[in-house]
C-alpha cells in the first residue's frame, strides 16, 4: 500500500478530497447536533436557532462564509459558534490526510467514510458521552460493503477474512473490558470497537494492533494532566470513543514503522 507521492497527480486528488471534506464537515456539524436528539438530519433545512431564518446558501459556504459574515448570522446578527468552521476544517484536512495515506485505491472509500464518522461520533461523544446506535450499528454493513469491493478491486479476499478476524477480536476484547470494568467501558464503545476492527484488520495485522493499544495511550496521556491538577477524578466520567477513532485513523500512518520499531527492539525484526 503506497502513498499518493508516488503518483504525478496525487497532491492535486489530496486537495480534491479536502474540499470534499469541507462539504462533509459542513454535514457533519448537523449530524452532531441532530442524531443525539433523534431528529431528522435532513428535515428541516438549518436555521439560526435564535431568528428562525432559514440560512441561505450562499451564507452555507464551509469556514468561508463564516467568516464574510464575521461570524454573526444576517438576519439578527446572532454569534455563530466557531465550532461550526472548525469542525468543516478538521474534516477536509482529515480527508486530505487520509486520502495522502491510502492512496487512490479502492480502498479509499471506506477509509474515507471511517473518516467522516470518526468526526461525528466524536463530537456526539464529546457533548452528550454517548456513540449513537444510529451511526454506528448501520457502520457494519456499510463497512462489509466497501472493504468487500476494495478487496475484490484488489484482488486480494483475504484481507476481508482478515478484516472480519480483527472486528471480532477488537469487539470481544472491549466486551471483556466491559464487563470487568463497566463504569469505565461503555456498550458504545464495545460496538465501535467491532467496526473499528474491521477497518484496521482490512489493512493490516499491525493496524490492528497498533491501533488497539494506541486508544489506551492516547486516553492516558490526555487525560493524566487533568488527573494531576485535579480537574478530574477517578469517577469523572471521561468519552473514550474520540480515543478509540483518532487511534485507529492514526494506525494507518504509523503501524508499519511502529510495528518495526518494536520488533527491532526486542530483536525480532531479522526473524520476520
Amino acid at each position: 500500500m503506497t502513498g499518493l507521492d508516488t503518483v504525478p497527480w496525487g497532491p492535486f486528488v489530496s486537495v480534491l478530497s479536502g474540499v470534499v471534506g469541507l462539504l462533509i464537515g459542513s454535514f457533519l456539524n448537523v449530524v452532531a447536533h441532530r442524531v443525539p436528539r433523534r431528529e431528522s438530519v435532513v428535515r428541516p433545512a438549518s436555521a439560526c436557532p435564535r431568528c428562525g431564518h432559514p440560512i441561505r446558501w450562499h451564507d452555507n459556504v464551509p469556514v468561508l462564509s463564516w467568516v464574510v459574515l464575521r461570524a454573526r448570522c444576517r438576519d439578527c446578527s446572532a454569534p455563530i459558534s466557531w465550532r461550526y468552521p472548525a469542525v468543516e476544517a478538521a474534516t477536509g484536512l482529515l480527508f486530505a490526510a487520509v486520502t495522502w495515506v491510502v492512496g487512490p485505491t479502492w480502498a479509499l472509500p471506506a477509509y474515507l467514510y471511517l473518516a467522516a464518522i470518526s468526526v461525528a461520533l466524536s463530537l456526539i461523544d464529546l457533548d452528550v458521552h454517548r456513540l449513537p446506535d444510529a451511526i454506528v450499528l448501520p457502520s457494519y454493513p456499510v463497512a462489509v460493503v466497501l472493504l468487500a469491493v476494495a478487496s475484490a478491486g484488489d484482488g486480494d479476499w483475504s484481507r476481508l477474512l482478515r478484516a472480519a478476524v480483527g472486528g471480532a477480536a477488537l469487539y470481544l476484547l472491549y466486551r471483556v473490558l466491559a464487563f470487568l470494568y463497566p463504569t469505565g467501558m461503555g456498550l458504545g464503545d464495545v460496538k465501535l470497537a467491532g467496526v473499528l476492527g474491521l477497518y484496521l484488520g482490512w489493512w493490516g495485522w499491525d493496524a490492528l494492533v497498533v491501533g488497539a493499544f494506541a486508544a489506551f495511550v492516547l486516553g492516558g496521556v490526555v487525560t493524566l494532566p487533568f488527573l494531576l491538577v485535579g480537574r478530574a477524578g477517578r469517577k469523572t466520567r471521561i468519552p473514550f470513543g474520540p480515543f478509540m477513532l483518532a487511534a485507529a485513523l492514526l494506525a494507518l500512518a504509523v503501524a508499519t514503522p511502529v510495528a518495526q520499531w518494536y520488533l527491532g527492539v526486542v530483536g525480532l525484526s531479522a526473524a520476520v
